[in-house]
């Protein structure tokens, strides 16, 4: 059962709205995870590690990544040893401190991400083909007006209601 299928017609607009917005991004993601370990053997959250570096040509410490990634330091230094054994990233060392070091992206690392990258976009575009152009632009307004909203009420520290 997906979880929009959780959704009442009673219960509020908004709520079906959220339960939709997770349904499609759970049926988006399940379809990105299968396509990444088909066509190149890996997983999604390798993927989100190096487009992280990609980002950033310099490299990563490894607390940065697993903030970026939201995920625990643990799963972020699995994964790095995982990327190093298959040369794709680097560990550099930081200087001025001997107990940190950076994660990059080798110059192999830069071509395997570069195509599962354009893989990844093509995916994505594919995604969205049931919307026009102009729906794509109007969903993508509004859910940044959503996102926006969400931001003011961190920034000016008021919470959900409780009840």
């Amino acid at each position: 059962m997906d979880m929009e299928a959780r959704g009442h017609r009673e219960h509020p607009e908004a709520l079906r709205l959220w339960l939709r917005l997770l349904t499609c991004t759970q049926l988006i993601e399940k379809q990105v995870r299968g396509q990444l370990r088909e066509q190149f053997d890996t997983t999604l959250p390798r993927f989100d590690l190096m487009a992280q570096l990609e980002r950033n040509p310099d490299g990563l410490k490894m607390n940065e990544l697993s903030r970026r990634m939201m995920v625990t330091g643990g799963n972020v230094t699995g994964i790095t040893d995982q990327l190093v054994a298959e040369g794709v990233v680097e560990r550099v060392d930081v200087e001025g401190d001997r107990r940190a070091y950076r994660v990059r992206l080798t110059s192999r690392g830069r071509k395997v991400f570069d195509e599962m990258a354009r893989q990844h976009e093509s995916w994505i575009v594919q995604a969205f083909g049931g919307l026009s152009a102009r729906e794509v632009e109007t969903l993508h307004k509004l859910l940044g007006k959503v996102k926006q909203h969400q931001m003011d009420l961190v920034a000016t520290g008021e919470e959900m209601d409780k009840t």
